[in-house]
């Protein structure tokens, strides 16, 4: 992809890759690192609302729309999905890029397990060799993977932290 470092977070729904996204963001935050974030979604995401000025700007035709305030800025073009490494390309630089979704690329992943995903469908990381760690309640049978409880955020930190 690039030399920067990449790590992502995958699993079926309601397993809380998003709620473990947004903890390590704030422990490698806390730690001093800057980070960036990507969220894959299975569907149409759209940030922009109906009646806004930005949003009249894109249905009038407009390809690339920037919405700029006084601390963020936000960039939406239309486009067929683009590939993670053009995202990627588009970031800024930081220390880490936490990646949630995009299970199918060979990036390093951990699993994140819950028993109510698991009714959602088999384990990943049997058939996925970039999945590198599990996050689960209950440890897996899978022993060739570090695991780890999906409260211990500052030992996936570390995991994370450790990987190159």
């Amino acid at each position: 992809m690039n030399d920067r470092r990449v790590f992502g977070v995958v699993g079926w729904k309601n397993a809380g890759k998003t709620t473990l996204v947004e903890r390590l963001v704030a422990e490698f935050v806390r730690r001093g690192w800057r980070v960036a974030t990507i969220k894959h979604a299975h569907h149409d995401a759209d940030v922009d609302q109906p009646g806004t000025d930005s949003f009249r700007h894109r249905a009038a035709g407009a390809t690339e729309v920037a919405l700029v305030g006084g601390h963020r800025y936000a960039i939406m073009r239309e486009q067929e999905e683009p590939t993670l490494a053009e995202v990627l390309a588009r970031l800024a630089p930081a220390d880490l890029v936490v990646i949630e979704g995009y299970k199918r690329e060979p990036h390093p992943k951990i699993e994140v397990r819950s028993d109510e995903s698991a009714s959602m469908g088999p384990p990943m990381a049997p058939k996925d060799p970039s999945v590198v760690a599990i996050a689960a309640d209950v440890q897996p049978v899978e022993a060739r993977l570090p695991y780890f409880k999906r409260d211990d955020i500052s030992g996936i930190a570390d995991y994370i932290a450790a990987q190159r």
